[in-house]
């Protein structure tokens, strides 16, 4: 949900209709996502989840410059989920780029779309309440 340079901040999981601001945060090297009303605050999203941007997503080139991707709209993912101690966090847009979050330009807002669809019942419910078959 949220990258593990971000283990040490607070946070919460997103909701649908939160309004987000890309940001730093303190004693981090990575950026993520914040609520507009409580910039402290780490908001982590799901893998799936789909953001709206007011503006078309930026990006920075590690100098003073910065790029758009030229969308509005992208998904929340995790990449390279078998390193350890790297980023993970990124989004994916409609032509199936993606980026990292720590490159997005910080103060871009976007709410949060939808959520992914969760399966109401876990594998170990499944496990200890067996179907009854007859």
């Amino acid at each position: 949900m949220c990258d593990y340079s971000l283990d040490l901040v607070a946070s919460r999981p997103a909701k649908v209709g939160d309004k987000l601001i890309s940001t730093s945060f303190p004693h981090t090297i990575t950026r993520g996502f914040a609520s507009v009303d409580d910039r402290h605050m780490a908001v982590c999203l799901l893998p799936g989840t789909e953001l709206a941007f007011e503006e078309e997503v930026r990006c920075e080139t590690g100098m003073l410059l910065s790029w758009s991707f030229g969308h509005r709209v992208a998904k929340f993912r995790q990449v390279n989920k078998g390193q350890s101690n790297v980023d993970h966090d990124a989004l994916e847009f409609p032509d199936g780029k993606t980026v990292l979050l720590t490159q997005l330009c910080k103060d871009q807002r976007a709410t949060v779309l939808q959520l992914p669809i969760r399966p109401s019942v876990t594998v170990d419910e499944v496990e200890r309440h067996p179907p009854l078959v007859v």
